[in-house]
């Protein structure tokens, strides 16, 4: 995962990580959220041979924007196939809508929230409604930030509940969150963040 705030920012570390933007072909938006979608201009004038997949409830002004720039642009609404293996959970959410993305792998799937605005819970049974699979993984920002102890401990239970195998919770998950997660998933609790490379045996 990589900043997508700033165009600058964002540039900067995918040269750091040795990725080329011109080599990108799928752009996914999670949520209209500034740190989510301000890296977008600056990345276009590198690369505009993209597919920007972004959810239908985007601001019309947002993808008219794109469009009129001849970005392809492709407006999510139901769970849709991305690529080969990863697919859009589809719009969730009634305040803040967004999207989350679910990659299948040989050992389950990989669910990866940009925020859990829907609900990180909700999110995860969405998944399980559209996929069998068992969940290997689940990552991202969990929008926990102001859950008390006693909220955290009921969402940390539905997680198993869920039998979700692995966390790498960040980004707007909260410093007691993440503290929660680590100590029930111990080994399992991975230490996500920019550049940083999971590999499972």
């Amino acid at each position: 995962m990589t900043r997508g705030g700033d165009s600058a920012v964002l540039l900067k570390n995918m040269q750091q990580l040795g990725m080329d933007p011109k080599e990108i072909d799928v752009v996914v938006l999670s949520h209209i959220h500034g740190d989510h979608v301000g890296g977008l201009n600056g990345f276009l004038q590198v690369n505009m041979n993209v597919a920007v997949y972004l959810p239908a409830t985007f601001p019309p002004g947002f993808k008219e924007s794109l469009k009129r720039d001849g970005v392809k642009t492709v407006e999510v609404n139901d769970p849709v196939r991305i690529c080969k293996g990863v697919y859009s959970t589809g719009v969730l959410g009634n305040g803040i809508k967004k999207q989350s993305l679910i990659v299948s792998t040989d050992r389950g799937v990989i669910v990866i929230t940009g925020c859990a605005h829907p609900g990180i819970v909700h999110t995860i049974q969405t998944v399980k409604e559209l996929n069998a699979d068992n969940i290997l993984l689940v990552m991202g920002g969990f929008h926990l930030g102001a859950m008390r102890k006693a909220q955290l401990e009921e969402i940390i239970a539905n997680f198993r509940k869920l039998g979700v195998e692995k966390v790498g919770p960040c980004h707007c998950t909260g410093e007691l969150g993440r503290r929660m997660f680590k100590e029930e998933y111990g080994k399992d609790f991975l230490d996500v963040g920019g550049g940083r490379l999971i590999e499972f045996e």
